[in-house]
């Protein structure tokens, strides 16, 4: 199973190398960390593995968040920092793409030891951090408070405040005021622009969510509140089904109360992989990695995906939703809402100038639906004979390909 989510990627890069006439240093390149760092955090009589990996910096320094899971591995964290490198090249940031991951349930630990490993994560890693080297922020299992303590122990080490150098802070920290549901923001913009430019009616329309953490439970929030027939959703205990559509409000005030949201009376229960196989017309994904696969592309009814997970369809299940028509919209794309207010956050922190929410919220608007443009027009400009994912990697590709070149590294 070694390398079970990255070579996904190489089978993608293989892809875009035809299509664009790369050479084999230009693929060796664009598929090859620049750093991998690794360590074992040591708390009391546990070690967690970790890792910092910073894939590309041609556009500046690298950005990427942290993940706490259980299921961490270097494959996970390498395949994470190549995505970021793509969607901060496909939203025309100035930043190139990293990642960090501990191998650590923090379901099951204390505020206390959640604490100590996130300090010990910057101990670990803090000569490769800061706000022009590399730009840490959420992600699975990781909060504004993490975010806190890491940005408070990065202090202590340097000797000097740089709130620049990690992104997803608390707005007393000088975060930023749209990060806590920018990742779902993003989504739902280009969720919309996807049923305007495909002429879709949202009350026709039956939506499924696999995911219910942060980016998931506001994307169903935001869906709802506009809407849209939310009929099932999902956490990591599984999920609820009601073909009349839930009621989003009363499903979050039971998954916060009670920890699950198969804990609602509404609907009837069924599995994560249940749910992808619904009878609706767009798929969320917005849980993990690698949920639609070859073994169950085939079954997946829904005619639109939006992924605001990072990397949930395979190459092999790509190519089978494509044969069947099922409009992938890619994770780079997708779930870009997220890094890009984490830019908004890093530049006020480096320029000390705090802009208006309102301000923000349209500069978020502008930029997502600038990258849908630039991606339909690649897939028009090939006829619509590939997938919108392989129109998003060839624009991201370009970008960090120039980049290199007038670095003089090709």
């Amino acid at each position: 199973m070694k390398d079970k989510v990255f070579s996904n990627i190489v089978k993608r890069l293989a892809e875009v190398k035809k299509l664009e006439n790369l050479t084999v240093k230009e693929i060796r390149l664009l598929s090859t960390p620049k750093r991998i760092a690794y360590t074992k955090l040591k708390i009391g009589k546990k070690t967690y593995p970790a890792w910092r990996i910073l894939f590309s910096d041609a556009l500046g320094p690298g950005k990427g968040g942290i993940r706490f899971h259980p299921g961490v591995c270097q494959d996970e964290v390498k395949s994470l920092s190549f995505w970021m490198t793509l969607k901060n090249s496909l939203a025309g940031l100035p930043y190139g793409g990293a990642k960090g991951g501990v191998q650590f349930d923090p379901r099951q630990a204390s505020d206390k030891e959640l604490q100590q490993v996130s300090r010990k994560f910057i101990d670990a890693f803090y000569k490769y951090l800061g706000q022009d080297k590399d730009i840490p922020a959420p992600d699975v299992y990781t909060n504004s408070q993490i975010m806190a303590w890491m940005l408070d122990e990065y202090e202590k080490k340097v000797g000097y405040h740089q709130p620049g150098m990690i992104t997803g802070k608390p707005l007393d920290l000088q975060g930023c005021v749209l990060r806590g549901d920018a990742t779902a923001k993003g989504a739902f913009i280009i969720t919309k622009a996807m049923l305007k430019k495909f002429k879709l009616n949202k009350k026709k329309l039956k939506v499924a969510v696999q995911g219910f953490g942060n980016a998931g439970l506001f994307m169903s929030q935001m869906l709802a509140k506009d809407g849209f027939r939310v009929v099932a959703v999902s956490d990591s205990k599984g999920g609820i089904y009601s073909k009349t559509g839930l009621n989003i409000k009363k499903v979050i005030a039971i998954k916060k109360k009670q920890g699950s949201v198969t804990k609602h009376k509404q609907g009837q229960v069924v599995t994560n992989a249940q749910l992808l196989e619904l009878p609706v017309d767009i798929l969320v994904l917005a849980a993990l990695e690698n949920q639609v696969t070859k073994d169950n592309a085939k079954d997946v009814k829904a005619k639109y995906i939006v992924e605001v997970a990072n990397g949930p369809t395979t190459y092999d299940a790509d190519q089978i939703l494509f044969k069947k028509g099922t409009m992938v919209v890619p994770d780079i794309l997708a779930n870009s809402g997220g890094v890009t207010v984490s830019y908004f956050e890093w530049a006020q922190n480096r320029t000390g100038n705090i802009l208006d929410k309102d301000y923000l919220a349209k500069l978020l608007e502008t930029k997502m639906l600038s990258s849908w443009n630039k991606m339909m027009t690649v897939y028009r400009e090939h006829d619509k004979k590939i997938d919108l994912r392989a129109s998003a990697y060839i624009i991201a590709i370009r970008r960090i390909l120039s980049a290199e070149r007038l670095r003089g590294n090709l």
